[in-house]
């Protein structure tokens, strides 16, 4: 008998050995540093959510196609320009809020990202895992909505009464991202768009595939890309044709940042800023002077 009070009191003792050494390695195996620079990667969103408590404003600036070359700059002076500025604020750990103001279509949008897992040191965690929503008001006088060309339905319209309903636009999307290396972070997600009301010839939904990564070269200073695709799905498509199809949104530039600070310099081909936009209505094409210069500006305060 005392032999087996023995054995009990050993395997006691060693499960708490065991369970006090996991306890100790999940202290220890802490979220990897910086995956990312900023929650913004040109014109996608990082699994990067700052500290608790952090106010970010964002200013994002594009510039029109470099297809007329020196005429105009390669876009510096073109008339196509689009700019958004905003404010995000984490209230709590891994939950980020904000708004923000679009030129294009006079856009207000609501934007809200949870970081559900964060990738650790020891991969206890492998990956980051992040959802991203947002819904926007199309702000444009009713006017410039045209006359029989927007609708929600294919049956009678009535162009002049413009319900807010009819302004929405929505964009959800989850994120997976890792830091394979201190100067080799990639991300991966899927999205899905919905506008309440569009032209006859286009649909209302859209569901896209995003790729995007960082490639830290110095310190400070890192090569950006992403890389976003509207998928053509006929199950959820409302046309016979797809003679406007979105294209796909190619871009890549340049990051230099510091610990509240960020600057992003690039060049893409979606005129849009906010992803709904890119996703639905970007008609530019690289390979056909379609390509903008553009910047994204962070800066951020602790309280």
């Amino acid at each position: 008998m005392k032999k087996y009070v023995l054995f009990i009191i050993l395997f006691v003792l060693g499960l708490q050995t065991v369970f006090a050494q996991e306890e100790e390695t999940k202290e220890k195996d802490k979220p990897v540093r910086s995956p990312f620079e900023s929650g913004y990667l040109i014109d996608n969103q990082t699994t990067l959510v700052p500290v608790e408590g952090t106010l970010e404003y964002v200013i994002q600036h594009k510039f029109g196609t470099m297809s007329n070359g020196m005429t105009d700059l390669y876009g510096i002076y073109s008339p196509g320009a689009n700019i958004r500025l905003g404010l995000n604020y984490v209230p709590i750990k891994n939950v980020q809020v904000g708004i923000g103001a679009t030129k294009k279509n006079k856009y207000t949008d609501l934007n809200a990202k949870w970081t559900i897992l964060e990738q650790t040191r020891e991969n206890t965690i492998p990956i980051a895992v992040s959802l991203y929503g947002m819904v926007a008001v199309d702000g444009r006088n009713e006017s410039l909505f045209g006359s029989g060309k927007i609708v929600d339905t294919k049956g009678p319209t009535l162009p002049t009464q413009i319900a807010f309903n009819d302004r929405l636009s929505y964009f959800s999307q989850i994120i997976i991202g890792r830091k394979f290396t201190d100067w080799l972070s990639l991300q991966a997600a899927a999205s899905f768009t919905h506008y309440n009301m569009v032209g006859w010839e286009y649909d209302h939904d859209k569901i896209a595939v995003h790729f995007n990564g960082r490639i830290k070269f110095s310190p400070q200073t890192s090569f950006i890309f992403n890389y976003d695709i509207p998928l053509k799905i006929k199950d959820i498509s409302e046309q016979w044709e797809w003679t406007d199809h979105p294209k796909p949104n190619l871009a890549f530039g340049v990051e230099i940042s510091t610990s509240t600070h960020a600057f992003q310099i690039y060049a893409g081909t979606a005129d849009g800023i906010i992803p709904q936009d890119m996703v639905m209505w970007n008609l530019n094409d690289w390979k056909d002077k379609g390509l903008a210069i553009g910047m994204t500006i962070t800066r951020l305060w602790n309280f």
